[in-house]
Parts: structure tokens; sequence; C-alpha cells
């Protein structure tokens, strides 16, 4: 199997494995066929966007121990559904991604330009 890449185009570095994060749980924001969300965009939730993204119907703050989810808290990194930060976008309530930790399949949904206007400072 390849290895991944990123939408830089070099090596999809881990996104989170606390909590452990991407469609496969291997902590990167893999993708495949079966994958039909693409959870492809590595993000650091804020609490407005995990308010906004309740506010849809997916409550991602809310611990699920049965599913091994711990909830989420702003700063965590998660591999998101590529729909769901452009909407996200579209409503100004974005969170912060990590370009190198973004599957390159995101760009399938997403652009580049709106991807890299919300990258997180490479110090962070």
């Amino acid at each position: 199997m390849e290895p991944s890449v990123n939408v830089l185009g070099t090596p999809l570095q881990p996104c989170s494995t606390h909590p452990m994060t991407g469609f496969f749980r291997d902590g990167c924001c893999n993708t495949g066929p079966e994958d039909r969300g693409s959870h492809t965009v590595c993000v650091r939730v804020t609490a407005e966007f995990l308010a906004f993204s309740k506010y849809l119907g997916n409550d991602l703050s809310t611990p699920r121990p049965e599913f091994h989810f711990p909830g989420l808290k702003p700063g965590d990194r998660w591999c998101l559904c590529a729909a769901r930060f452009l909407q996200a976008a579209q409503e100004f309530a974005a969170p912060r991604v990590v370009l190198q930790a973004t599957h390159q399949r995101a760009l399938d949904i997403v652009p580049i330009e709106l991807l890299r206007a919300h990258a997180q400072p490479q110090d962070e």
C-alpha cells in the first residue's frame, strides 16, 4: 500500500492519538472507499465549532464510552468530514486546519485556498 499524502503533497502526518481519531481510528486522516463522509480534514476544534456541530446534530463534545469516544474539548485535534468543514467555513465557524495532517482527498471537496485560509500557525 502506498503511503498517504497530505494536501501539501508530502507524507501525511498523524492528526491525533489522544483522542484517537480517523475513520480507521489509526490517528491519521486516512480514507478509502468505505469512508463515505471523507474524514480527511485534520482540525484543532474550537468551542464555537463544537457548538456549531452540536446544533447541526453531530454532538462531538459529549463522551460516548460505549464507542470508546471521550468527547472533544477545545484544542483537541480531530479528523473532520470534508463537507462538514466546508459547511462550517461557509457559516464562519470553521476550526483551524492542520495542513500536514489533512489528506489530499479533502481537495475533492474543499479548495486548497480555503484550507490554507484556516490553517493553524506552524508554531502551535
